[in-house]
């Protein structure tokens, strides 16, 4: 895994090996930040990632100049791993061990970026219950985007809010916003 950009770029992070996850490839990681880059400058964005497993969409956001990250994922070896890599990079990341959906439920802040990888294996309204939660507690800011990271399985285009879609190899990355900023990405 590497960071692709910023003020970190190519440097390589290594996870152990044990951890529950399946990372964004680097090169679906770059193809997601091309397309933010478009809509976005990453200073001073407020962003959360949800099943943040590694970290990997964390540290590229911190190395691209996001100082306010709030990572959550169920696995505690995830968080650990996460806070480890924060700490020495010196990145403003705070990393919540919490089972996703009750932390939506829960949270209160709003988010310029939400990005959510959940496993590819869960069920579809597990997946329309993200967006939902995201929706209803109101934590998307007006022009910020959320990403949901899945498979060609599940289908997100339905859904309120949906704004478009990318594919890379076996991802798609649906798009999400209140308020459309670029309707030629259709």
């Amino acid at each position: 895994m590497r960071i692709i950009s910023g003020k970190f770029k190519g440097r390589r992070i290594f996870p152990p090996k044990n951890l529950p996850v399946r990372p964004t490839t680097d090169m679906s990681k770059e193809a997601l930040f091309n397309v933010l880059n478009n809509h976005f400058s990453f200073e001073n964005l407020k962003v959360l990632d949800l099943f943040a497993g590694t970290g990997n969409i964390s540290f590229e956001f911190a190395s691209r100049g996001s100082d306010n990250i709030t990572a959550v994922d169920g696995d505690f070896g995830c968080i650990k791993f996460i806070k480890q890599v924060a700490e020495e990079y010196d990145f403003n990341i705070a990393a919540i061990k919490s089972d996703v959906f009750k932390f939506l439920e829960k949270n209160k802040s709003n988010y310029d970026i939400i990005f959510a990888d959940p496993p590819y294996a869960l069920e579809q309204k597990k997946f329309e219950n993200i967006v939902n939660l995201i929706v209803d507690q109101k934590l998307l800011n007006e022009e910020g985007m959320m990403i949901i990271e899945h498979s060609k399985y599940t289908k997100l285009d339905h859904m309120n809010h949906f704004s478009f879609k990318k594919t890379y190899g076996g991802s798609i990355f649906s798009f999400f916003e209140f308020k459309k900023i670029a309707p030629f990405l259709n």
